[in-house]
């Protein structure tokens, strides 16, 4: 015990500082939860499917649930199940494999859904584009509201695309 406290000493701090713009990843948060609360009256619940991507997209929106931008305690949940997903944020080129999934959980997605296309390769199919695997874009299988850009796009593009996004919703 005492050598671990002993490295922890002799090593310091080692996280870096928050990057500029997290004054506006948590602003953007708030407008969100803002937005939702008026147009929805609860929280806003994103169902994420990976269409056939390389993960990179999956990373960088993994990280709207982490420490920097905790989007959760705004009221932006994941949820496992599209009958309980207002909007779906599709990342990658749509696979044949995925193709007919995609379709039945946008399917099963209630009215008024929302479809949000994250990076390049589920607008234009990016490094995969050609391959005998790859049916084509999102747009090709479901509707899709918006196209988030970037390979990948960073988590506050991501943010700012949902809220984007949100103003294609019927107003109550």
């Amino acid at each position: 015990m005492a050598l671990l406290f002993s490295k922890m000493w002799r090593t310091g701090l080692v996280t870096e500082d928050l990057p500029s713009g997290g004054d506006e990843g948590l602003h953007l948060a708030r407008v969100v939860e803002e937005r939702t609360r008026r147009l929805l009256g609860r929280s806003l619940a994103i169902r994420e499917v990976d269409a056939g991507s390389c993960n990179g997209c999956e990373l960088e929106i993994s990280g709207l649930n982490g420490p920097v931008y905790d989007c959760e305690r705004f009221g932006v949940r994941f949820v496992a199940s599209p009958r309980h997903a207002d909007m779906l944020l599709v990342t990658g080129p749509v696979t044949r494999n995925m193709e007919l999934p995609l379709r039945k959980t946008w399917e099963a997605t209630p009215d008024p859904k929302l479809v949000v296309a994250v990076g390049e390769c589920a607008r234009t199919c990016g490094v995969f584009a050609g391959s005998y695997a790859v049916v084509g874009g999102v747009d090709r299988v479901i509707p899709v509201d918006l196209f988030v850009p970037g390979c990948p796009p960073e988590p506050l593009d991501i943010l700012r695309g949902i809220l984007k996004a949100l103003d294609r919703l019927p107003r109550r």
